[in-house]
């Protein structure tokens, strides 16, 4: 299997450190508002992730985690907390928001019919070893102390710069991070806050005697930290947290625990909507609940993705969306070919195709051209072959086929007989009750197929 590896810029062969405990962490929602199609799109990748490791033999201890205090508007330790951003809003406590927004994403999570984690932590839960965290690194010499906040001296830990390969000495203050007076370099970020005199900030902790909050990016840190161990297998995210949130994360866990935090780092791209990014003030943000109100499913969603590859940026429409249905409906009247009496095929060599391509860096795009070949044999795929896609790709093409009733089979015969006896208007009639219940008929020099109605 090889993964392109952010830490070294390369495609790299991947092999656990254990096969039966491959350590994965995935950076998870900030739990302010709604997740739109764009927030579940590294979700959906690294379900592909999981899946193809789990084909691989090997066995995942995934952890995916839940940011509900901390992260500010700006990603430069400034401006409002999102949560109090959201319960403002809402007309709620900071609490409740946090707990309506998470149960509305994992209640999307599993519409998608992702894999579930290992663990799923919420960073409230982790205050404790936070505090822990940042006394480790102020004994190993990191942090010092603003009227603001603990803030990390990035000047102290030399490779801070090399995984997003930034450029430090031309990182003008206010270009990246808002510059403070009290701030010794400009990339230094706070590891925990401070509430001045004259703050209301309703999520807040007693750390040495002050009240204060964690920063954004600690608690990944410590999550991994104590549930995982350093270093992990795999760190996935999205491209936006390359520059700031996964360098600042490696910063705190190899200088608090010289360890590698991660021997692999994935990201994926973001996708747009008519070539722009995804935002509320331009208002084309989707939820899946939009997909369904025009007919979609979260699974179509999930395979116009996996028509794409998880570093490329895709630009997302409803004509893709429904072309990406057509091709799910062909693989599902596919499957459906084994209750019609077609001869079976394992499609070993298409097995084997597809496997290739999954292991080459996740190519699901080169993988599902490898299926549209099976899908146009003529044959029906086996019972085992079907399992293999379905675990592959988690589309649901063998669960949503069924064999259909009695009485459509019924209704199949009667009219297969009126044709054959040129009674054209009972023919007719059949075709139109059959058409009635999702069920299209194919005529063919083999005979009459059916297939459902996309």
């Amino acid at each position: 299997m090889k993964l392109y590896n952010t830490l070294s810029h390369q495609i790299e062969e991947f092999t656990p450190q254990n096969p039966n405990e491959v350590k994965i962490y995935t950076c998870g929602p900030t739990v302010y508002s709604f997740a739109h199609i764009g927030n579940f799109t590294a979700y959906v990748y690294w379900d592909l992730l999981i899946r193809v490791l789990r084909l691989n033999g090997w066995k995942e201890k995934r952890v995916l985690n839940i940011t509900d205090v901390g992260h500010l508007t700006s990603d430069a330790d400034d401006g409002e907390d999102k949560m109090e951003k959201g319960a403002r809003r809402e007309g709620k406590t900071v609490w409740e928001v946090a707990q309506m927004y998470m149960d509305d994403y994992l209640a999307n999570f599993r519409k998608l019919g992702l894999i579930e984690p290992y663990a799923i932590c919420r960073a409230t839960d982790f205050i404790e070893e936070d505090k822990k965290l940042v006394e480790a690194l102020d004994e190993a010499g990191y942090l010092y102390d603003t009227t603001d906040g603990l803030y990390f001296d990035t000047s102290k830990f030399p490779k801070y710069a090399d995984f997003a390969r930034l450029d430090l000495e031309n990182l003008l203050a206010g270009a990246r991070v808002e510059f403070s007076d009290e701030k010794k370099n400009p990339s230094d970020f706070a590891v925990w806050k401070w509430i001045r005199e004259g703050e209301d900030h309703a999520m807040k902790w007693e750390f040495r005697g002050r009240m204060g909050y964690p920063g954004w990016h600690l608690e990944c840190s410590t999550i991994i930290h104590e549930k995982l161990g350093e270093p992990i297998d795999i760190h996935c995210g999205g491209i936006d947290h390359i520059p700031v949130h996964h360098t600042n994360e490696i910063a705190q866990s190899e200088g608090a625990f010289g360890k590698q935090m991660s021997r692999f780092w994935l990201h994926n791209n973001h996708i747009t909507t008519e070539g722009q990014k995804i935002s509320k003030s331009l208002g084309n943000v989707y939820y899946l609940n939009d997909l369904a109100e025009r007919g979609y499913s979260p699974i179509d969603f999930k395979m116009w993705l996996y028509q794409g590859h998880y570093q490329a940026e895709r630009d997302f429409s409803f004509e893709q969306l429904a072309a990406a249905h057509a091709r799910l409906m062909n693989y599902r009247n596919f499957a459906a070919l084994r209750w019609q009496g077609v001869e079976k095929s394992d499609f070993a060599e298409a097995r084997a195709e597809i496997l290739d391509c999954l292991n080459s860096n996740l190519n699901s795009a080169g993988a599902f051209a490898a299926l549209d070949g099976a899908a146009k044999s003529g044959l029906a795929p086996s019972d085992e072959f079907l399992k293999f896609i379905d675990e592959a790709f988690g589309l649901e093409i063998a669960a949503g086929t069924p064999d259909i009733s009695d009485d459509l089979k019924a209704k199949i015969a009667q009219r297969i007989e009126a044709k054959a006896a040129k009674d054209y208007a009972t023919a007719d009639k059949l075709r139109d009750e059959i058409a009635g219940q999702g069920i299209e008929l194919l005529d063919s020099a083999d005979g009459v197929k059916w297939a459902y109605k996309g």
